[in-house]
Order: C-alpha cells, then structure tokens, then sequence
C-alpha cells in the first residue's frame, strides 16, 4: 500500500511538473484565441447588461462577434445569439423588453433584428440593400429612427458608342468630379448620402425623412416623438470646411428642417435631457489648430441659451449621458494614458467616477473605451488593464465589480510581458513625457535585451496603461519595448498636443530619443540592438528618426508619410490635413513641406529600413511607402517594402494581416541583430 501511495505522489507530482513545464509564452497563432468585450448596455432599470463578446476564426481569417446578457451582479451569464457571424450595437428599448441589433447571421447583407429579452425571438426588421447605421428608439417604443447610406445616380458626359453584339469591351471609364472621391476602408466612394429614416417596429417599409445632398448624422427623438435632433454640415463649402456642422430638429410629420445652433466648428453628438427641456452636445471653435480639445455645451432644446459648460476643464469630452435629474451630465475621457468615466454639473464642476477602462484596441495600446448609464445611476463599461483586452465590469455608484475573464483561458498557460509606467524628462524643453516599458516574461534585470522603440500613429492620440497584443509578441520574442506619448499626444490637454502644431514632425524626436536613454539607464538594454517601429504617424517618425540618427540597427516604418507634398492631394482627407497641419496649400508654402518630410533626409539614413503597408490603404497611401523606397534604393541602403494584400490603413481588418505585420516587423529586427 505505502508502495502504491508513493507511486500516485510521485504522478501528481509529476503532473503538475508538466503543467509547470507547459507554461510558454504567447505565440502569434494565439491571437486568433484572444477575445475581447465591446458595446456594454445596461439596462433602463440597471438589472441587466447586453454587451458585445468579440472572438476570431482561425479557419476562416474572420473578425466574429456575439451578444450575451447577464445580470448586473454577474449571475446568470449567457448567450443571446450564437454561431460564426457578426452580432454587434445592441440597444435597450426604453421599457427594457426588447433590443435591437445588427446581424449578417442570414446571409452576408447586415440586417436589423428586434429581439425580446424574455423568450429570445427574434424579428429582421430590416432587408434593405444598404445597412442601417446609428439608431434609437422612440420615447413610446413604438418607432426607431437611423439614418442609412441612400445611393443616387450620376451621370458620366464621357459617351461610348454602342458596341458590336457580342464584343467584349473593358468596363466604362470611371467619371469622377467630386473632391471626397474615395474613403479608407470603403474604398472608391459611391454617390448618395446618410439620411434619416425612421420605421414602426412591426416591420415594413421605413419612411425617408431627408432628401438632402449632404450627410445626416446620429437620430435622437424629442420627448413629444414628434421631431428628431442631429448633427449635419449642411453649408454648401462642406466639402471644404470639413470641420463645421450644427446640431438640426426635423418634424417628423413636415420634414421641416431648422438649424439650432450657429457657429465655425463641429456641433455633433446631441443628448436630450430627462425632461426635454435641453441638449448637450460637443464641439469647439475652430482655429484650425492640428488638435482642439472637445468641449461640451447645454442648450435648450428650441436651440437658444447655448453656453459651454466645460470651458476649464482640458480635456477631450464623448459618450454623453445625461444623469435622471437632469442636473448633470457623465461623460468619457482619456487623461494621461487612462480612460475614464466622469460627471460635470451645468456649473462645470468635474468628479471622476470611474478609472481604468480601455481594452477596445487589441493590435497596439491605444486608448479606446466605452461605458452606458443605467436610468437610476449604474454603469456597465469595459475594463481595461496591461495584462488582458477589455472585459465587463459595473460601477454601482460605489464599488466597481469584473464581471467577466474572457481570456484566462488562454493567458492560464501563457507568460506575459511586464509593464511599468515611465516618466522622464525631454532633453528638448524638459517637459514631463509619459511612457511604458514592456520587459520579456521572465525577465531577469541582471542580463541585457535587445530594444524596441515602438510609436504610436495620429499624431494626436494617445497610449495607455492597455493591452495590447502587438507590444506583448515583441516582447514574448525577447525584447524590451517601450511605447510613449510624445508631445502632440492627446490626453494631457490643448497646449501639449498641439505643441507640434506646423511643427511635426520635428521635436516630438526630442522626447522620444530621451525615453530611450532613460530606458537604457536601468542597465538591461543591449545598447548595440536598439530598433525602432511605428505605424501611421509612428510610422512618420520612425522614417524621421532614421533620417536624423544612426543609433538604431534597424527599422520598420509602417504606413507612413514620408513626402507632405504628395500626402495632402492624395490621402483620403484632402480638405483637412493641409488646413490644419499646415496652414497653407503645398505650392502656398513647398519649404515647409519639404522641411517636414522625411523623405527629404533620405541621403543621411545608414539603417537597415524595411517599409510596410495595407495595398488598400487610402489614408496615407501605398504610394508613400513606394516613394521611401525607391529614395532608399537609390542611395544603397538596405531595405525591403511588405505590402499587405486586402489591408486598408487599420491593416488587421483580418486577424491574420496583424499576425503578418508582427511576423514582419519581428523577423527584419531578427535579421540585423548584432
């Protein structure tokens, strides 16, 4: 007998030597296991929450989604819908027994469905060619309101002649006369509009509201039912002057459409109070600077008495929600690289409520957050954190509860990457400048690691204190990462970010080559293996800091701008990028082009520079990473272009695009390490 126990010690003994042995740290592969919650609704009573469970395909390459329910205490957790499909934007009627979602479960057209809590049937409220896009419940939940893209017809003057029965002509040429011509991610626009509409729920046809030739954004109904509020630039320069749309009521009856609010800037996101005797809304005075802080502001609802409620508080203001007295307002905000929940009374006072919300951006550690507001003062919102993607949690107006751990069982078995918040001093102006280490699991201080500098895109964004896939693969591989925000980013108010305003980029090199002595300080860095990457704006950087320094043994510039000359006629946002990053038009003022393109410094850079970009990538196009290049062959450096078929400028518009860039971006470091 005593034989036989020590032979069953000695096997769990041994198992659990082999679970130990097991642990590993995250592959690539392992992206397609990581999941992710989004889109919390609490419910108009706060009992319950539907919310968004975001999971991947690794045999089909597919971004998934379903919605699941559960109690606000946690209790009762469960799916609503199932299978390998996209079901997102669920949304509580005012009763609570009922939401609505989209769905392409059917088929591949997105479709909007209703659906009763209580037994889970489910009616298509919609078959339409196109998809609706934001909508709301009327105050009798009787009606929705949305506005959807309507197409319209135009006319070429090119005229082809009728060819022979039988020939097999290439397709007509494509006639386009409009400045916005094409969009990233949409691809080559087609004519026609967002209107309003709005539909009973027992289904049928939805009655068009507006037949205008502009845009309408997201519906909010009165408290008589008998209008909608929203936000649209109808001036007829809108095409030019991208930044100036008003908050608008339409009867619903009439169509009569009347302008409530009057001034240069952005008047958008409207919120109704309790009683309907007001509007919140956000916006700002434009002064075409590159970054201008989101205000907030109350009005009454017939458009008059609008003052700013938030003018001393420097910080970007979204997702507004008025609170059930009608006395204040809850709000989101990023604030030094966390995302939080705060209130503001109409006298400006600012409490913040809740900390540590994020996880929405699984690729790179952007901030990127969301919460809803229960009738009586509750909160559902995703919680954030270095060590998962978002999960559920509440606020019940004093504690705060994690609701779910959606992926503990993968990260049960995986070692993760350390994060440390940083801060140290520019060498430029000795500013503060926020930053994060990441150290390789099982990191031993007394050994030495290669680097990476990894940037962050915008300009004007920000980092945080957030998961992030990407950052933890590098450092899985053996490096030690930092990523920051430099001056420009946002979340540390107006005068920061726009510290590089007609100046970028130019000194947020400054702070960034500071963070990397700072980090090289602490002793574990490999000082002969320092690389650095960046996408978007990073990606920006990344070419500027090769083209100023040597220091690095290789980069990876990922969907830059390397020439400004070329990026404002050519990227998706022509109207705006000239107007505010530069103040005049390219032929106006071609020295401060020139002056801040990186591809003018080309002739300095000695560093192994591989380029990488979405082949569909229309906000800073291909053509930009094609012109690096070339600029790189010519003077005989070593480089490499990867071109990501299918990718538009978020590139992981399919999981395996952001395995693609890791393994890109890992394998050219792998490379040239000394």
């Amino acid at each position: 007998m005593k034989t036989y126990l020590r032979s069953l010690l000695f096997f769990f003994m041994g198992t659990v030597l082999s679970f130990a042995q097991i642990q590993s740290n995250l592959e690539l592969i392992d992206i397609f296991s990581m999941e992710y919650i989004s889109d919390p609704q609490i419910s108009p009573d706060g009992t319950k929450i539907v919310y968004v469970r975001n999971f991947k395909d690794v045999m089909t390459d597919r971004n998934l989604s379903n919605i699941w329910i559960t109690n606000f205490d946690g209790t009762n957790m469960r799916p609503l819908t199932t299978g390998n499909q996209n079901d997102f934007n669920p949304i509580w009627s005012h009763d609570g027994k009922k939401i609505l979602f989209k769905s392409n479960k059917e088929d591949d057209k997105m479709k909007l469905y209703m659906m009763w809590v209580d037994t889970k049937e489910i009616m298509p409220l919609t078959n339409l060619p196109q998809s609706p896009s934001q909508i709301a419940w009327s105050n009798n939940d009787q009606y929705i309101a949305f506005n959807m893209f309507v197409p319209k017809s135009k006319s070429s003057i090119i005229k082809m002649p009728s060819k022979p029965e039988g020939a097999k002509w290439n397709t007509p040429p494509t006639y386009i006369d409009d400045l916005n011509y094409r969009g990233d991610g949409q691809g080559y626009l087609k004519p026609g509009n967002m209107q309003l509409f709005i539909l009973s729920i027992d289904g049928g046809s939805p009655r068009q509201l507006t037949f205008t030739d502009f845009d309408h954004g997201t519906p909010i109904w009165a408290k008589d039912d008998k209008s909608l509020y929203f936000s649209a630039n109808f001036h007829k320069d809108e095409e030019l002057e991208p930044n100036d749309s008003e908050i608008h009521q339409i009867n619903v009856a009439t169509g009569q459409i009347k302008a409530l609010t009057k001034r240069y800037g952005p008047d958008q996101d409207p919120a109704l109070s309790p009683d309907g005797s007001k509007i919140a809304y956000t916006g700002f005075d434009d002064t075409y600077q590159g970054y201008q802080v989101t205000k907030l502001y109350v009005m009454n609802s017939d458009g008059s008495n609008s003052k700013i409620i938030s003018k001393n508080f420097d910080r970007d203001i979204g997702n507004i929600n008025w609170d059930a007295n009608g006395n204040g307002i809850y709000f989101q905000y990023d604030d030094k690289g966390d995302t939080k929940i705060g209130q503001i009374t109409l006298n400006g006072k600012v409490t913040t409520l809740v900390e540590g919300l994020g996880g929405l951006s699984l690729g790179r550690p952007y901030n990127a957050a969301d919460y809803s507001v229960s009738n009586n003062g509750k909160f559902a919102y995703t919680l954030g954190g270095t060590k998962h993607p978002a999960d559920l949690a509440t606020f019940d107006g004093k504690t705060t509860k994690r609701l779910t751990a959606v992926n503990d069982d993968l990260f049960s078995f995986k070692n993760l990457g350390n994060v440390e918040e940083i801060w140290w001093k520019s060498s430029y102006d000795q500013r503060d400048i926020q930053g994060w280490i990441v150290t390789p699991p099982n990191f031993d201080p007394n050994k030495k690691y290669p680097f990476i500098l990894e940037i962050h895109g915008g300009p004007f964004s920000s980092y945080g204190s957030v998961y992030s896939a990407e950052i933890q693969a590098f450092a899985a591989a053996g490096y030690v990462v930092l990523y920051s925000n430099p001056r420009g980013s946002t979340s540390y108010g107006q005068e920061f970010g726009n510290l590089i305003h007609h100046d970028y980029p130019n000194h947020d090199y400054d702070d960034l080559m500071s963070g990397v002595d700072a980090v090289i300080e602490k002793g574990y860095v490999d000082e002969k293996n320092l690389f650095v990457t960046g996408g978007s704006g990073g990606g920006v950087l990344t070419a500027w800091i090769v083209g100023k320094t040597d220091r690095f043994a290789a980069a990876v510039v990922a969907k830059p701008v390397i020439n400004w000359y070329s990026f404002v006629l050519y990227a998706d946002g022509t109207p705006f990028f000239y107007k505010y990053w530069f103040g005049k038009k390219p032929w106006e003022d071609p020295e401060s082009y020139l002056k801040r393109s990186p591809l003018s410094y080309v002739a300095n850079i000695t560093t192994p520079t591989m380029l990488l970009t979405g082949e569909e990538d229309f906000r800073t196009p291909i053509a930009e990473s094609e012109q690096f290049y070339a600029a790189l062959k010519l003077e005989n450096v070593e480089t490499a272009m990867v071109r990501i078929p299918g990718a538009s400028h978020g590139i992981a518009n399919r999981p395996s695009n952001l395995i693609a860039k890791i393994a890109s971006v890992l394998a050219w470091f792998e490379k040239h390490k000394n």
